[in-house]
């Protein structure tokens, strides 16, 4: 399957909130990175048809041959979409059951079945779902009863629900601790082998072994666009481990760009995570880059 996005652009007024964005998807997980006003936000909301680019087109098509436009196939694009929102709407009163029971309706999840072999099928996703989110323990419950993580797990099982070939998810493991954030990462990765997951997040280490390739907005541009294994490669040697005085700290944040500072509770010595494409002191030490490094190399302040 393949989704081609073609010469998006979006404007909110004098604004450009996307400009001439142009992106092939196909199977996997593709990670939207980047600071608030971006344009995640808005190119979710272009994709699943809540807003309407001032210009472009998105074609999609189940093999390698030309696509059609989305906006043309309408409803058969929709059956495709499993959209998770960063702050979804859903009824306090329903129970968490009954909700994916009235979103298994919208969605017409089982079309292909009559009667009893429908509503089977539908009672075996949904409770495949809750274990898979780690709700199952909770089906009777009612949504304003949930915490703020369990409604989390709850929006990405209704978006999951249906088996939907194109998955947008608006920061999924927000409000989550880290067991479920892990569980919920291997679950997302689990089933994207034969799924376009489109992933927009803040927590780089989310995405950093599960992404098959990483796009990166500013300013409503694509700024890089690759593998996390190849955007590593570009700060190879520019990240360094230093240890200093405590006293040194702010001097340090002044002149370079630190993305960590930690102590060692035995001797009492700081250490600064600093990028720099020169050693910044002589005691430091070049260190392995991680994704969050390439981030904020990119873009520094504004991350």
């Amino acid at each position: 399957m393949k989704l081609q996005l073609n010469h998006i652009s979006k404007s909110y007024g004098t604004n450009k909130a996307l400009s001439d964005f142009t992106a092939t998807l196909t199977s996997g997980i593709y990670a939207l990175l980047g600071p608030n006003g971006s344009g995640k936000s808005t190119l979710m909301n272009i994709i699943t048809d809540n807003l309407k680019a001032d210009s472009g087109s998105i074609t999609y098509a189940e093999d390698d041959g030309e696509g059609e436009d989305v906006l043309k196939m309408g409803a058969r694009f929709r059956s495709l979409l499993g959209f998770m929102p960063q702050y979804p709407g859903m009824y306090p009163n329903f129970t968490v059951e009954r909700f994916l029971w009235y979103m298994a309706a919208l969605k017409d999840v089982g079309a292909h079945l009559k009667g009893k072999e429908r509503k089977q099928y539908i009672a075996n996703e949904i409770d495949t779902l809750l274990r898979a989110v780690e709700l199952d323990d909770v089906p009777n419950r009612k949504i304003g009863a949930l915490s703020g993580g369990m409604k989390q797990r709850l929006a990405l099982a209704q978006a999951v629900l249906g088996d939907s070939k194109i998955l947008v998810l608006d920061e999924p493991t927000a409000g989550l601790d880290p067991k479920q954030r892990i569980a919920i990462r291997n679950y997302i990765a689990k089933i994207a082998f034969d799924k376009i997951v489109i992933i927009a997040t803040h927590v780089v280490s989310d995405i950093e072994y599960i992404a098959r390739e990483v796009i990166m907005l500013k300013k409503g541009v694509i700024v890089d666009h690759a593998p996390p294994a190849e955007l590593l490669k570009k700060i190879e040697g520019k990240v360094w481990s230093v240890p200093v005085a405590e006293e040194q700290v702010a001097e340090m944040q002044q002149k370079f760009r630190v993305t960590n500072i930690s102590r060692d509770e035995v001797t009492g010595e700081v250490k600064l995570r600093v990028l720099s494409e020169e050693p910044p002191t002589v005691s430091a030490v070049n260190t392995a880059p991680a994704l969050e490094d390439y981030y904020l190399y990119i873009f520094g302040a504004e991350a």
